[in-house]
């Protein structure tokens, strides 16, 4: 065999091996872990949930009786009404004569000094009544009335964060499978590190933590010119193996609306992409040679097959080739499984593929374009 050939053959077998200790040391955490069982203490915390909303009447409509009916002794429902201008006020007002723990927080001047809705949020959880924080989106619902009482389980004396699942709703077409397997593969990635004692993000969809942690870290001005990051960038600052729980059983998860348009997907993924090089040292070296070695076990592999003659070598890479390929899919059908998406890891080396393609655009698209919440 050729230096070259050989160069190719090592090279694909080092990040093949990358590759298999990713799915097998650390996403096997996550994929063979065992949703925790409801403790059901004698008390629950007061919470208060806090929703913020811009022209979300028609979400709110479906989906906030399912939040204000949830099976938990003292809660409150903040929605911050954030410069809306369709019927999102006169809905709450409506509601408000039947759920009594409903409240609003109006905004209606432009005094947004911050990116995307860190502002509104900071207004609601100043003006919320717990110091028990839930936090949701206004297209969100909880997949079951335990939602709150599952969240809550999870605080112990040390806690004070809790980081939820939130999943996609299941329609038709393969736009929804992307959104739905990407968000599979994200939660496979920060809950796995998390127990590894690396917690590095959570997702707004469905986020717990207390008020008084907001506060001591000086809630979201380390990052207030960001447009996203009120999530994944504030618990990449506070999250510690200490003070960070975990909450993936199937009760607490919640669910979203997902985007119909690939147009306005690919804007919303750019935007969420672009937080990454905010994160930690530690935790940018873990998730890109992730991604780096990703691409590179794909790439390589077709090069091995191309100039390696036929032989021993070619034969060990497509060996290994087909050992991570079936790695790949066995670690994240069990993950899916444990986050109540079964089916999902089937198809996961087709559409690996075309993340590899798709995450280079993300990036590119960033530097044209001025991301906004809403």
């Amino acid at each position: 065999m050729e230096l070259a050939e050989y160069i190719v053959f090592v090279a694909f077998a080092v990040v093949a091996l990358v590759q298999l200790g990713y799915y097998w040391v650390v996403f096997s955490r996550l994929a063979f872990s065992k949703p925790s069982k409801p403790q059901h203490p004698k008390t629950y915390p007061p919470v208060s949930v806090v929703i913020s909303a811009r022209n979300e009447y028609e979400n709110l409509k479906a989906f906030l009786p399912q939040i204000l009916s949830q099976d938990y002794p003292e809660y409150e429902v903040l929605i911050v009404n954030d410069l809306s201008d369709d019927e999102t006020a006169k809905l709450i007002e409506e509601m408000q004569k039947r759920y009594a723990h409903l409240r609003v927080f109006t905004l209606s001047q432009h005094l947004n000094f911050f990116s995307g809705k860190k502002f509104p949020l900071s207004l609601g959880i100043k003006s919320a009544k717990h110091d028990h924080l839930l936090l949701t989106d206004a297209d969100c619902r909880p997949k079951t009335n335990q939602w709150m009482k599952s969240m809550m389980n999870h605080y112990d004396v040390d806690a004070e964060l809790v980081i939820g699942y939130g999943a996609y709703a299941k329609k038709k077409g393969f736009l929804n499978t992307l959104i739905r397997y990407e968000t599979l593969k994200t939660a496979m990635q920060y809950f796995s590190y998390a127990m590894m004692g690396l917690p590095y993000m959570g997702t707004g969809r469905n986020l717990s933590y207390k008020r008084g942690l907001f506060y001591r870290v000086g809630g979201f001005t380390s990052h207030y010119r960001i447009a996203s990051g009120d999530d994944d960038l504030f618990v990449n600052k506070v999250a510690t193996p200490q003070n960070t729980r975990l909450s993936f059983e199937k009760e607490s998860h919640t669910v979203s609306q997902p985007n119909t348009k690939f147009s306005d997907w690919f804007r919303q993924k750019s935007r969420h992409v672009s937080t990454g090089k905010h994160y930690k040292k530690v935790h940018k070296y873990w998730l890109g040679t992730y991604a780096a070695t990703k691409a590179l076990v794909y790439t390589l592999f077709v090069l091995a097959m191309i100039f390696i003659p036929l032989g021993i070598f070619f034969f060990i890479a497509s060996g290994v080739m087909g050992l991570f390929l079936i790695s790949q899919i066995a670690v994240t059908e069990r993950a899916a499984r444990t986050l109540d998406e079964k089916g999902m890891g089937w198809g996961a080396p087709l559409l690996e593929l075309f993340f590899i393609l798709l995450e280079p655009l993300w990036l590119i698209g960033n530097l044209f374009r001025k991301n906004q919440w809403k």
